[in-house]
């Protein structure tokens, strides 16, 4: 189970997802991307709440930092312990901008 909330405001699109980001999930993430990227500067994933990332997730973040290449910028913010751990395991840590970093105590 996964949900998108999506804000944007002059070309900065920010996504919160939360639950699963896996191969059932990341469909939607990726239609939602096509739906609200065109006219985006800046996207900004916020993954504070987000519990799992699969390799479908990954490969939708590769996808959409390719594109945000070509028109803007990319970051990460409040990524968790489990997710920086995958990212750091996959490489991710170097292609992202990760921006903050969640720390549970």
């Amino acid at each position: 189970m996964m949900t998108i909330e999506s804000k944007k405001v002059a070309g900065k699109l920010t996504l919160t997802i939360t639950g699963r980001l896996d191969t059932s999930t990341a469909p939607k993430l990726e239609e939602s991307l096509k739906e609200s990227c065109n006219d985006v500067t800046e996207l900004v994933f916020d993954l504070a709440k987000l519990e799992y990332i699969s390799s479908a997730g990954l490969r939708v973040l590769l996808s959409a930092q390719k594109t945000m290449n070509q028109q803007g910028v990319m970051k990460v913010i409040n990524v968790g312990e489990e997710i920086m751990e995958i990212f750091e395991i996959t490489g991710f840590i170097d292609i992202l901008t990760i921006e903050s970093i969640q720390h549970r105590g």
